[in-house]
């Protein structure tokens, strides 16, 4: 007779996994929110705010890059960019129902989402040191390792 291995108990919640759960929504509605401010506001008020970066930053505006980024600056980029955080605020979303929910995917996707962007966080401690920098770079940390250890507490 074949032995039948356990199959590993469902996951319980965790406070860990709840907290990023809420956290990775949080960055969902910010996106949803800067998505709409987008497609409300238009091109214009982008156009006039690099404008303004560059008078206070002393740039010429009319040559070179300056002016290569205020021609990219128009409707169908402005609908692009919406678009694209959108998207982005869908994955937040699902990404925190799944670990609201307890689901070995969800943390597996915010595992390696956010150990993607330690090598972002340890160059912008390079470039620019502040407590800032080094906040970022330890909430990124516990959220690697509060998803690495419910993945690795799950066997898988």
């Amino acid at each position: 007779m074949a032995q039948v291995s356990p199959s590993p108990e469902p996951a319980t919640p965790t406070a860990g996994l709840h907290a990023i759960a809420l956290f990775e929504g949080a960055k969902g509605l910010l996106a949803v929110v800067a998505a709409a401010g987008l497609e409300l506001l238009g091109p214009q008020p982008l156009r006039q705010a690099a404008h303004d970066l560059a008078a206070r930053l002393r740039i010429d505006v009319q040559q070179g890059a300056p002016q290569g980024l205020l021609d990219a600056i128009s409707d169908r980029s402005v609908h692009w960019a919406a678009a694209l955080l959108a998207l982005y605020a869908a994955l937040r979303f699902l990404e925190a129902w799944g670990l609201w929910r307890t689901r070995t995917w969800a943390s597996w996707l915010g595992c390696i989402g956010s150990a993607l962007y330690l090598p972002l966080d340890v160059y912008a401690i390079h470039r620019h040191p502040g407590w800032h920098t080094w906040a970022l770079l330890i909430v990124n940390l516990v959220i690697v390792y509060v998803l690495a250890r419910d993945i690795r507490r799950r066997g898988n």
